[in-house]
């Protein structure tokens, strides 16, 4: 079993994650269960997860006191006389204890250690939980003396896992800024959202031997400047994309090149010209996975008027392409589309109409069991147009 702290938006997280291992369930308001994985979970190939751990223990308490108690016990007695030095990293969710606190644990532990033979680093921290940055730079959950212990609590009970590792937020960040090609008047798809569009688009397949997914094919009809299609590419998919813009279509190739030539990435891809709403797309089509026109941006909410306008064309747009989609996928086809919803002063959100409609345009919605399917939303607190996930079946 697998314990998963999840992102700033935990909704789309676990969305994720059930999509890609099935058997999955909330543990807290921010972490997940994964129960019966087929393989360790790779949290570099989850964009909604921050951290992963295999659960050692689950206790019968949530009481600091009597859950510190145990851990020392636990781990004086397994690494006693080790060879090599351990480093670890304390990190505790959902109690109500100071940094001060957790640390004390560590150095509870690192005495009783140095008794038995045993040196131990102890990370400091000066929050109860070490960031994922942290984490990351100390190659926690690593290697057996690089331990990062995940300490959750419950409704009743809490968690001890050991990490398997903390999402490289500074791999993310340098390959979607060190493209040669951007644009930011077409939007600017982070690319762990478009991890976690494709893996919700590809489900189980993710976790299929790089042979085999690299035989499937992941279509992208709004291709832009071809984020999707480069994080379709490095999780091992084949990668087809659209767009009606020839500049586009020219910054996704110089994109893919370079991606190909900086991350030795080995499946095939293709992009061409082509309005979304009209495209024959060649075949075969594994899934399809694309952020929609999204409209104009805004700074502030817009007036009622200038609402209607922008949620109109927009929805005709998606609808025109939606229908054209659905005429050429094959039954049981997923597809993840990302489209606009606006917010309101209130906080509050106004979706497409289409949504309401989904079999008018061929498809019906996916249902997940951990979260409602409608309920999928992407955005910053101080954005308007937010991106709603619509996770579509044909």
């Amino acid at each position: 079993m697998y314990i998963a702290l999840l992102g700033r938006q935990p909704e789309l997280s676990i969305a994720e994650l059930e999509r890609v291992f099935t058997d999955v369930r909330w543990f807290s308001s921010r972490t997940a269960l994964i129960t019966s994985p087929k393989i360790q979970p790779d949290i570099q190939r989850l964009g909604g997860s921050q951290k992963i751990g295999r659960v050692i223990t689950t206790l019968n308490t949530t009481d600091w006191r009597r859950v510190s108690d145990a851990i020392v016990k636990h781990y004086t007695q397994e690494w006693a006389g080790a060879d090599g030095k351990i480093t670890l990293g304390l990190s505790a969710y959902d109690f109500t204890v100071s940094p001060r606190d957790v640390q004390k644990v560590g150095l509870i532990l690192k005495s009783k250690l140095k008794q038995r033979g045993t040196s131990l680093r102890l990370i400091p921290n000066q929050d109860a939980a070490l960031s994922t940055a942290t984490a990351h730079h100390n190659k926690l959950g690593l290697s057996a003396s690089k331990v990062e212990l995940i300490i959750v609590k419950g409704r009743h009970e809490t968690v001890v896992a050991e990490s398997c590792g903390a999402q490289n937020i500074t791999a993310l960040a340098a390959r979607d800024q060190g493209r040669p090609r951007r644009d930011a008047f077409v939007g600017m798809l982070p690319p762990k959202l478009a991890q976690i569009m494709i893996n919700l688009a590809v489900g189980p397949s993710a976790l299929a031997t790089n042979e085999e997914r690299s035989a499937l094919t992941v279509l992208d009809p709004f291709c832009g400047t071809g984020v999707l299609l480069q994080e379709a590419m490095l999780l091992g998919f084949s990668a087809y994309g659209t767009d009606l813009s020839e500049k586009m279509v020219r910054y996704t190739t110089e994109n893919l090149e370079w991606l190909e030539r900086t991350a030795h990435t080995q499946v095939t891809w293709r992009v061409s010209e082509g309005d979304a709403m009209d495209t024959h797309w060649k075949q075969p089509i594994t899934a399809v996975a694309s952020e929609a026109y999204l409209g104009q941006p805004f700074s502030a909410p817009p007036s009622a008027s200038k609402l209607t306008e922008v949620q109109g064309n927009c929805n005709h747009i998606i609808g025109s392409f939606l229908k054209n989609l659905a005429s050429q996928l094959e039954p049981g086809t997923v597809a993840v589309i990302g489209v606009p919803a606006w917010r309101a002063s209130d906080g509050t959100f106004t979706h497409l109409p289409l949504t309401k409609n989904l079999a008018k345009y061929g498809f019906t919605r996916y249902i997940l069991t951990t979260v409602d399917s409608a309920a999928l939303l992407y955005a910053r607190p101080d954005q308007v147009v937010a991106r709603e996930l619509l996770i579509l079946t044909k």
